[in-house]
Formats: C-alpha cells, structure tokens, sequence
C-alpha cells in the first residue's frame, strides 16, 4: 500500500497533510474522496502528489504555457522518480511502486489540476514507455505510432524496417510524437511485413543517438504548450535485432494492450483540467460583483457552477469505475445489446433524473450550495 511502500519515497521529501473533511482535498473546490470511494492510502497519494505540484510545478505553470519551454524538466523528472510516480504501475520486483491504475489515475488527475501539458509527458512517459531505466527519471520516454498520413488508422503506417543480418534498417518519420525532442528512449512501430499490414507491424526500442535517427523542429502548438512534440526521422536507421520489443510481426498485440490501458490513464486529463476551471471559477463568481451583489449569487451562474460540478463528478466517477474494473481484469463492451439487462437499467433509471424534481431546481440547490461556503 502507498502508505507502507517505502513511504512511497515520500517521508523524506514531503509532509503528507492530515486528512480533513471526510477526506476532501483542501483545494479552492474540495475533492470528497470518501464520496468518491477512495482508500486511506489513496487519500493519501492524492495529498501528496497535489502538495508535490503545487510546490514544484504551479509556480512555472504560466510560463511554461508561455514559453513552451520546460528547463526543469530533467530535474522534475528525477523528483518524480524519488517519489515512485515514474514506474508507479510497474511490478515492485521491476523496480516499480506496485500500485493500481486508480492511482495512477488520480496522480494523472492531481498533476493535470496544474500543468495539463506536463501531465500530459508524464502519461506518455509512465504509461506508454515505461522500464526501470524510465522509471528512475534519470531518462525520458516516449512512443513514436502516429505518421503525417497515419494518425486514428496507425496500421497504415509507411515506416519501413528491413531486415539486414543481425539488424534491421528503418527508413521513413513518424509525427505527433509527444516527448519526442526530450526522449532518450523510444518505442517506435514499423513495418516489417508491409504486404501483411496490420500482420505486418513490429515494435522496436529505439535509443536516442542511434545512427540515422534524429528529430525535427520542436512544434509550435496551441495548447499542451511545455509539453515537447515533433516529428522524429529515421534514414538508414540501424536497430539490432535484439532490440525488438516483443514477437516479430505482433506490434498490434503490444500497440493495443498498451492503447486501452493510455485511454484510460490520459482520461484523467480533462478531469484534473476541469477540477481547475471549478477551483478557479468558483471563487472568482464570489468576488466579482454587479448590481450591488457577488455574481455567484445570480440564478444563471448558480446553474453553471450545478452544471461544473456535476459533469466533473460523473465523470470522475465513470473513470475511477474504469480504473477499479482495469485493477480487477474486467474489461467488456456487451453492455449495448439486448442480451445483457443495461439497457433496461438505463431506461430505468431515467425517472430518476425527473422524478423527484426538476434538473433546474436541482442546480440551483447545487448552487446555493457553493454560495454558502463563501457567506
């Protein structure tokens, strides 16, 4: 458990605030992790990665954002390795924490609430690529699938990877690739087979100074600004055979068991980003005034703090649910036919939204709510 697990790495580094308010976080918008069905270790690691951030991230955030420049990073990096963060889902006998994806997802989430963008290097490099190497944060990873004309169908990939002796030789680029201009190591798909397609596609470790790789210009983008993205090329790139991750031709196999696994990781995302837009937003509707009142007072912006905080909720309940289901093997997609009852379940419980009062009175219960805390 987080708590007993070496102190995570913690005790030596970081005071784990107590736990108060059944729970809740002590943010702007406190987070009810009893509600939410967290363990006392889970609480915990909740308190301690958002202390973390907000004492090593927050403070660069905007200019990260800014200048889309992130000088410490190798230094963040390290950090995160002392506290476990990096290999957190990796096997304690492979160097890593031990733990499940619910945490895993909750560390996605509480780095998110400061820096999406560094969140966003973090699941790339944690979830995606991950060994004990990485896990340390002494290097950075990354995974290299999507190509200019090969983006939501990968296995069209054109990445060649022809056999020669003992090596294969990669020719071809690879784009979109976040933590690419940082990474010293990299899980890159090619085409071995091309006539195979998707039969076709292997998975190589590629290390950063290899003859014939390089990268790009950085990408100048609109958002996740800090975290790094560019095109990586490969001319007569020689990779050893031994550098093969997993069997020849059976890419897709590694691809997908690590894709299902990325969604629900990266979904923690737009959950964090948007426990920030309530943690932010909310105490702005209770300074700003008009008409001789504080504007979180008025019915609409009631209705708007309800609408927040209820999609944030339902949403991070559906990913916690996910994630407790990935810790326990169970993974499905029957429940859309007939011959599964969940559909008479969501029939069912539709009287539920309108029976026992409308939506918009409910959300204006929800908002007085939030009025209350600021009288």
């Amino acid at each position: 458990m987080f708590a007993f697990r070496n102190a995570l790495r913690l005790g030596s580094r970081l005071s784990v605030p107590a736990v108060a308010r059944r729970g809740c976080s002590g943010a702007a918008i406190p987070v009810d992790d009893v509600v939410n069905g967290l363990t006392d270790d889970q609480i915990q690691l909740r308190h301690a990665v958002r202390k973390f951030c907000a004492e090593k991230l927050a403070p660069q955030a905007d200019e990260i954002d800014k200048t889309n420049e992130f000088p410490g990073m190798r230094k963040f990096w390290l950090e995160m390795g002392e506290m476990g963060l990096l290999g957190i889902t990796a096997p304690e006998e492979y160097g890593g924490t031990g733990l499940g994806y619910l945490d895993h997802v909750i560390v996605m989430e509480e780095m998110s609430r400061v820096s999406a963008a560094i969140a966003l290097s973090y699941g790339a490099h944690s979830n995606l690529c991950v060994n004990q190497m990485l896990m340390t944060g002494e290097h950075v990873g990354a995974l290299a699938m999507s190509e200019p004309n090969a983006g939501s169908d990968v296995v069209s990939m054109r990445l060649k990877a022809e056999k020669n002796g003992d090596y294969y030789i990669l020719n071809g680029n690879k784009f979109w690739i976040t933590n690419g201009p940082d990474a010293d190591v990299l899980i890159v798909y090619a085409k071995t087979d091309p006539k195979a397609h998707q039969k076709g596609i292997t998975a190589f470790i590629v290390e950063k100074g290899m003859p014939g790789f390089s990268t790009a210009q950085k990408l100048d983008k609109l958002g996740m600004r800090g975290s790094n993205t560019c095109e990586l090329v490969f001319e007569d790139c020689k990779i050893p055979e031994k550098n093969i991750l997993g069997p020849l031709n059976k890419g897709v196999y590694v691809m997908m068991s690590g894709l299902d696994l990325e969604r629900l990781v990266l979904s923690a995302g737009p959950i964090g980003i948007m426990q920030a837009v309530l943690d932010n937003a909310v105490p702005y509707l209770h300074t700003r005034e008009a008409f001789g009142q504080k504007i979180g007072h008025f019915q609409l912006m009631q209705g708007k703090m309800a609408d927040m905080y209820t999609r944030l909720s339902s949403c991070r309940q559906y990913v916690y649910n996910v994630a407790r289901a990935c810790d326990k093997g169970h993974a499905s997609g029957n429940g859309y036919i007939n011959d599964y009852p969940m559909g008479r379940f969501l029939r069912d419980a539709k009287l539920y939204e309108i029976g026992a009062g409308t939506s918009e009175v409910r959300r204006l219960i929800i908002g007085r709510a939030f009025n209350a805390m600021y009288k």
